[in-house]
């Protein structure tokens, strides 16, 4: 099982960062430093695979890490997970977020951090792999894509709903209310 999801540039700025152990927030940064200390620390000429930190459960547990250009991913897993499975996953993971977004790079991963969760929550949810076919997840991303644009997308709300109320057919407002021995004047609104 996969037990958090991380990837930081070469400073150790973290860019996404998924638990799925509980884990508190202080020991969530010692996790990240120690991974990174790591991962960082070794050539490109060595092996993808590392014992986990002593944060995050020692021998039991994999840091399985891929480095490309400025970023690392690195996936923590347990000991049933296969490391190649894994390193393949990532590659999956770093392919379809380079075809969503066109060469990705680190600022596409602080700007459209909605987008990159959506997809990895496509690959990966409560730690368990749910796909690993790029052309479904694009697929997918270009579904939600597109329901994002044909609704308006969110930012576009609060004036779509300002326009369906200037739009509404209403009566005349009533001026006074008047409900058993309850007398209620309404004073005079402005127009929209």
């Amino acid at each position: 099982m996969i037990k958090a999801i991380l990837i930081f540039n070469n400073h150790g700025k973290p860019r996404l960062i998924r638990f799925y152990q509980y884990f508190a927030e202080d020991m969530q940064q010692q996790i990240i430093r120690e991974t990174f200390h790591l991962v960082s620390k070794r050539d490109d000429n060595v092996c993808n695979f590392l014992e986990g930190g002593s944060l995050i459960g020692g021998s039991d547990y994999k840091l399985i890490y891929r480095h490309y250009a400025t970023l690392y991913f690195v996936f923590c897993v347990d000991s049933s997970e296969s490391e190649l499975g894994i390193l393949d996953l990532i590659q999956v993971f770093v392919e379809t977020l380079d075809k969503c977004f066109e060469n990705v790079c680190e600022l596409d991963l602080i700007f459209h951090m909605d987008k990159v969760h959506y997809i990895l929550q496509e690959v990966v949810m409560g730690g368990m792999v749910l796909e690993t076919n790029m052309n479904e997840i694009v697929a997918q991303v270009e579904l939600q894509t597109r329901m994002e644009k044909s609704e308006g997308g969110l930012s576009a709300a609060p004036a779509r709903a300002v326009s369906a109320v200037k739009n509404m057919n209403l009566p005349e407002i009533p001026r006074n209310i008047n409900i058993g021995d309850i007398n209620i004047k309404v004073p005079n609104l402005s127009p929209f």
